[in-house]
């Protein structure tokens, strides 16, 4: 198991450069006993003029926002938020890193927002979060939240339950991961990353709505535009998955994660021979250039 820290790990917490083992928290936080907390995830990456955190202001204004949607203003700005970040890298002498910045409420039994709340940022070395090159998954038997209930648009500490319980019960049948389905029975995305899938020289991902859209998907489209190749957004059906070329999963911790199978069917289009596979490359080097936030949708 992935151990995120040792004695000398330095933490940003509530306003203080601190080692990890020293931090504290209240057992009485709304956040562990309701899920109100809003995280995000970063990744920095070496370069040839040093670690730089890709998509840095990006992430922390989607950060600051989702966290409004919570009543948890946070008494820092972008940037600020941007320069401890590049500060904890230091601290810790991280050139490549995944970070993950948090607030979380105070104490607080009832269900009103909390007055108070307290931000805490971590970085530690972590590779593709699924692990492995590529991945066998299944459709789940659970659904994506409905975006009637709440914002599934922002990082909520408690939305991820639903992600939780799904790739348990796909690691049980023996899947790697699972695809969602959103509650209208369309394909939304993975347990913790958007999806792609390839066919006849098209790539075809859901659209906004009941998907979370994530920073990394959006650097695909950009990606695909330059490749040539067009992005198609729409609702699909599980059945439109059952003759395709590829597939691939995107997200900061998964970055771009090959798909072998989904529920035993094979990909028609070894891996080597995908858009899926040049997406990949293509991002690959576009994170460990110095200069490479270019790529957006226009």
């Amino acid at each position: 198991m992935l151990k995120y820290y040792d004695k000398d790990t330095v933490i940003f917490h509530n306003g203080e450069f601190i080692k990890a083992e020293e931090a504290k928290a209240d057992l009485f936080s709304q956040s562990l006993h309701y899920g109100n907390g809003v995280f995000d995830a970063v990744r920095a990456y070496d370069t040839a003029l040093g670690p730089h955190i890709f998509k840095a202001r990006e992430h922390y204004t989607r950060f600051v926002e989702a966290a409004k949607t919570m009543h948890l203003n946070l008494d820092y700005s972008v940037d600020e938020l941007v320069g401890i970040t590049y500060q904890l890298l230091e601290e810790n002498g991280f050139k490549d890193a995944y970070v993950r910045p948090l607030v979380y409420a105070s104490a607080n039994m009832d269900l009103t927002p909390t007055k108070t709340h307290n931000i805490f940022i971590a970085a530690w070395r972590w590779d593709k979060f699924l692990g492995k090159d590529l991945l066998d998954i299944t459709i789940s038997a659970y659904t994506r939240p409905s975006p009637y209930s709440f914002n599934v648009e922002a990082k909520i500490s408690g939305h991820y339950i639903n992600s939780i319980v799904s790739i348990a019960e796909a690691k049980e049948r023996g899947f790697d991961d699972a695809i969602l389905l959103d509650v209208e029975g369309y394909v939304a995305e993975g347990t913790g990353a958007n999806f792609f899938f390839e066919k006849d020289g098209k790539l075809f991902t859901s659209k906004k709505g009941h998907i979370y859209p994530g920073i990394t998907r959006e650097v695909v489209f950009g990606i695909a535009k330059s490749l040539g190749v067009e992005v198609v957004e729409g609702q699909f059906k599980p059945e439109d998955l059952n003759d395709i070329d590829g597939a691939f999963f995107t997200g900061t911790a998964a970055q771009i994660t090959g798909i072998s199978s989904i529920d035993g069917k094979a990909m028609n289009k070894d891996w080597d021979d995908t858009i899926g596979c040049e997406v990949f490359e293509k991002y690959r080097q576009f994170v460990t250039q110095s200069e490479y936030d270019n790529y957006s949708i226009i």
